[in-house]
């Protein structure tokens, strides 16, 4: 049986509410929060979990595309056009399953990305921020994300450039262009996420420093 997902921590109390006795302990709670909310957006289970989906949508669509093709093959009997819709309604569903997940995943994505914003617009601690910049998952993100965007990009525009007339049909370069054009979309989502929570720690740390006086 699976698990529940954890549910997201509260965003920070308004002022007139808050009882922190002082300004440590609203500095720990802030560092916890802010801690489980990027280790979750960012960790190494979420890249898994990111990667597995992509995966699965990547899958699905082979599998429907297969059974696809092998529907305009030229003299399919019947037990072989029966295999090819089962086939295309299996790849159909996999691919629905793994989008429909994956597309929860960046809601909850998103929904992290406010709340981390609030907790940290709380207060300003450096120090202790400095650790939120996860410099190397962060870079596993991007270097993973950049592979398979560049991989999805290249077979979008090579597909259909060196396809010969007579040889190579309109459903099979769409076939091999659709599973680029996903792959193209993953390596987006995942560069994407990886540069702005990069850009977002820097900024944080660097807001919380004091600057030199001026002459």
């Amino acid at each position: 049986m699976s698990r529940r997902p954890s549910p997201l921590p509260p965003p920070p109390p308004p002022v007139h509410i808050r009882a922190w006795p002082d300004e440590g302990a609203m500095l720990a709670e802030r560092a916890t929060v802010l801690d489980w909310l990027v280790g979750r957006g960012m960790g190494p289970t979420r890249l898994t979990q990111f990667l597995l989906l992509v995966v699965g949508v990547e899958f699905g669509w082979l599998m429907a595309g297969e059974g696809l093709l092998g529907l305009f093959e030229e003299g399919v009997d019947v037990i072989t056009a029966g295999l090819g819709v089962v086939l295309v309604g299996l790849g159909l569903g996999v691919m629905t399953a793994a989008g429909i997940v994956l597309g929860l995943l960046l809601r909850q994505d998103v929904a992290m990305y406010r709340l981390t914003r609030q907790w940290a617009a709380l207060a300003s601690d450096p120090a202790g921020d400095a650790r939120l910049r996860l410099p190397g998952l962060s870079l596993c993100w991007l270097l993973i994300s950049f592979v398979a965007g560049a991989l999805g990009l290249w077979l979008s525009l090579e597909t259909p450039a060196s396809a010969r007339r007579g040889e190579d049909t309109y459903v099979e370069v769409a076939y091999v262009m659709g599973a680029g054009a996903l792959l193209w979309i993953a390596g987006l989502i995942g560069a994407t996420k990886a540069v702005t929570h990069y850009r977002w720690a820097v900024r944080l740390v660097a807001a919380g420093r004091p600057r030199p006086a001026a002459g």
